[in-house]
């Protein structure tokens, strides 16, 4: 297969959309980041000191640039808006005009100050679409609540089941666990991005909405089976939580991630263990008595899995048709085959004039493939290219 050749930008599927940003938080910047990355206009409002996300770990090495931030704001554009003051909001009014979107994360205490009430907005600019993204939403009791990911991970239900399943077997002693990174926030960016274009897919229809997006909900939506078992009477916990059969396992060289769901993938299995003896008992072809022996199976798994390589076990599981993946390292990630063919990376320029190779995004088009590239713009970028 041949990487995917970059398309003109005005073939893009948000090739004409104007986005305006006022943000602090992952989940807000990662929300327009996604926008951007589909070819749209992105302008991030920042204030006179930037962005705070400007000074977020990790710092990427010879520079000190924060690599969340290249991530976060590369292809986007950037102005300083000082919505405290008379010109901030003439700047903000005039950024308004021109967007069809508005995505920010402002406090519902601080909203009317900086010229960011809704209703307001609404009545002024009515094809406006506006999402609010906050760690507990706009409304509710826990409107003016503020929260970090450590927060928003325990309140969406996620730190109760982790760690689980073969981290809970390795340490059973182990406190709750934050997932790495923004797990988080990064769901409830794709929450707001996809509330976003619904909404402003219905602008000829409705005119201009304001969205109310909840980063704890978009956790909670993450863990939709459990909150389901709940309904059904079962509390699921860390402890507890894991696959009937499967789940993750050590090879010779790594750990490999094997999840069955359907008699032909349990079939398959059985022949990629080369149809041990054990898997010719004739009660294992009910799937409830296969789900009742979970532990049984996964101690016959777990010993062919640490005689194996990873690579060698996917490849034959591939072949079989069998759900097994294998964790990789970053660096395996950013060289594999499969990333290039699908043009996952792509060479963008840093604010220090340095080259990176920066992910796309979590997706791909087939008839408008997306780029990537661009650069990371410096504090203001946008009111010196006009200057010029």
């Amino acid at each position: 297969m041949q990487p995917y050749s970059s398309p003109r930008s005005d073939t893009l599927p948000l090739t004409g959309c104007r986005v305006v940003e006022c943000s602090s938080s992952v989940a807000t910047a990662y929300a327009a980041r996604l926008l951007a990355a589909m070819g749209a206009h992105v302008v991030m409002l920042e204030p006179p000191a930037g962005s705070p996300l400007r000074q977020a770990e990790p710092r990427l090495e010879g520079t000190e640039e924060s690599a969340l931030f290249a991530y976060l704001a590369v292809g986007k554009h950037s102005l300083v808006c000082d919505l405290s003051t008379e010109e901030g909001q003439a700047l903000l009014s005039r950024e308004l005009g021109q967007a069809d979107i508005l995505i920010e994360d402002i406090p519902v205490r601080g909203r009317t100050r900086h010229g960011l009430e809704p209703q307001s907005l609404s009545e002024r600019f009515p094809s406006l679409v506006h999402v609010s993204v906050l760690p507990f939403g706009a409304t509710g009791p826990k409107a003016d609540w503020d929260g970090v990911e450590l927060n928003l991970i325990h309140a969406g239900g996620e730190g109760y089941l982790l760690p689980n399943g073969l981290s809970q077997e390795l340490f059973p002693d182990r406190p709750p666990l934050k997932i790495y990174g923004h797990f988080g926030a990064y769901q409830g960016g794709a929450m707001a991005a996809f509330c976003a274009l619904s909404a402003w897919w219905a602008v000829p229809q409705r005119g201009g909405q304001y969205v109310d997006v909840s980063v704890q909900d978009a956790v909670l939506a993450v863990g939709a089976f459990a909150l389901q078992r709940l309904g059904d009477g079962s509390l699921e916990h860390r402890t507890t939580r894991s696959f009937r059969y499967g789940g993750v396992f050590e090879t010779l060289d790594g750990y490999v991630e094997l999840l069955t769901l359907e008699d032909r993938q349990w079939l398959s299995l059985v022949q990629l263990l080369g149809n041990p003896e054990w898997a010719a008992d004739e009660a294992l072809r009910d799937p409830l008595e296969r789900s009742r022996r979970g532990g049984d199976i996964n101690a016959h798994i777990r010993a062919w899995m640490s005689m194996h390589h990873a690579d060698d076990i996917v490849m034959r599981a591939q072949e079989l048709g069998v759900p097994i993946a294998k964790y990789r390292t970053p660096n395996e990630v950013m060289t594999g085959e499969h990333e290039r063919s699908r043009g996952l990376f792509a060479p963008a320029v840093l604010e220090s004039g340095r080259q990176a190779d920066i992910l796309v995004a979590p997706f791909q088009f087939r008839r408008s493939p997306l780029p990537g590239g661009g650069s990371v713009p410096a504090l203001n970028e946008m009111a010196r290219e006009e200057m010029v």
